[in-house]
């Protein structure tokens, strides 16, 4: 599979590229910025649905000095997990990996609050939080609760709320061309699994996905576990990836969506980050690569290279013991780390459903990868 074609699976899921009939599902606005037309535009939440601004550039991202909040947090988490609050659950949704969390508002955390959940979403990889209401809040009050975790990153390609391009939209069009037959027309699954953003030099952290609309079923986020598949590895072959560097790209990503007729706000960048990495909190190593961003490894021949990534691909897809699926409920915010994590949305539902797929992505960067 071509580069090109691996990143088209990403963007076939989210807002980075356009889908089915442009004509019926896209339009150009006075400025001449794309957007959705026709029934696409009956959304709840219009102020959060994709444009595309053609005249959007930005200059080359500058490294920022980053200490990541969980640093800062109480390790037994007072703040986040109150004892006078009965209304609280809080299950696992593996011994390892994975929580689920209800009767806990995100929007009303403290500062120490957030650095606790920072603290706990590196301890337990991903967090799917019940009934929120963050879908509610202005978007400039969403931007300065994410810029607590990091510098709030703007996509070069995907689609964002007019204005606001540091917020990632995710939609799937309800239209049957565009949810389902142009894409499975040339695949036969929708799984395509990534670190988001990982060929920036200071990649995100902790990472929010707020759902807007979604279907009654289907459309889950599958979660691996990069942490534990470390684990697994004899200390034979970990000893041998420590010290080996990864080129992860953006360059296909950028070609991608201008074939597709889409924006590129910012020019491509690749970078070396080491396959193993720290984390700054917990401490704890994990495998960091990912097919659709990862292209080779530094200083090995392209054959020793494809079979060390290869494997370790296959490790994170196959292993089912080392993943958690997030379902969507209406409210629901599921908060990652994408340092110790890799992750793939699902189109598996039906067009007959009438129903688009709808998220905002709050994206804060963190630490340039180090292996210590």
């Amino acid at each position: 599979m071509s580069s090109t074609t691996q990143v088209q699976q990403i963007q076939a899921i989210d807002a980075s590229s356009f889908h089915g009939d442009k004509s019926k599902i896209y339009g150009r606005d006075k400025n001449g910025r794309l957007v959705l037309a026709g029934d696409d535009t009956d959304s709840a939440y219009p102020h959060f649905l994709p444009v595309w601004d053609p005249n959007e550039h930005y200059e080359p991202l500058t490294e920022f000095e980053f200490s990541d909040p969980g640093l800062r947090a109480n390790p037994s988490l007072p703040n986040l997990f109150s004892k006078v609050n009965t209304d609280l659950k809080v299950k696992s949704l593996t011994p390892k990996f994975g929580t689920e969390v209800r009767g806990l508002q995100l929007s009303e955390l403290t500062s120490e609050g957030k650095d606790e959940l920072a603290l706990f979403v590196a301890q337990r990889g991903v967090v799917v939080f019940r009934e929120q209401d963050l879908k509610d809040k202005p978007i400039d009050w969403l931007l300065a609760y994410s810029s607590h975790f990091g510098r709030n990153h703007i996509h070069p390609t995907s689609g964002a709320p007019r204005d606001h391009p540091e917020v990632h939209i995710v939609y799937r069009s309800k239209s049957e061309a565009a949810s389902e037959n142009t894409f499975f027309r040339d695949h036969v699954s929708s799984v395509a699994w990534h670190s988001d953003v990982t060929y920036e030099k200071q990649p995100p952290g902790t990472t929010f996905l707020a759902i807007l609309d979604g279907p009654e079923s289907g459309g889950d986020t599958i979660f691996a576990d990069t942490q534990e598949a470390y684990n697994r590895l004899s200390e034979t072959f970990r000893q041998r990836l420590h010290g080996l560097e990864v080129r992860h790209s953006g360059v296909a990503q950028a070609d991608a969506a201008r074939h597709s007729g889409g924006v590129v706000r910012r020019e491509p960048v690749e970078n070396f980050h080491p396959l193993i990495r720290q984390h700054p909190v917990t401490k704890k190593k994990a495998i960091f690569v990912n097919q659709q961003f990862s292209r080779y490894i530094k200083d090995l021949k392209r054959e020793e290279s494809d079979a060390i990534l290869g494997f370790l691909y296959d490790l994170l897809a196959k292993s089912a013991d080392l993943q958690v699926r997030a379902s969507w409920e209406p409210g629901t915010v599921v908060v990652w780390d994408n340092r110790r994590s890799v992750h793939s949305a699902l189109v598996d539902w039906s067009s007959e459903a009438g129903s688009s797929r709808h998220a905002f992505r709050l994206t804060p960067q963190a630490e340039r990868p180090s292996e210590q």
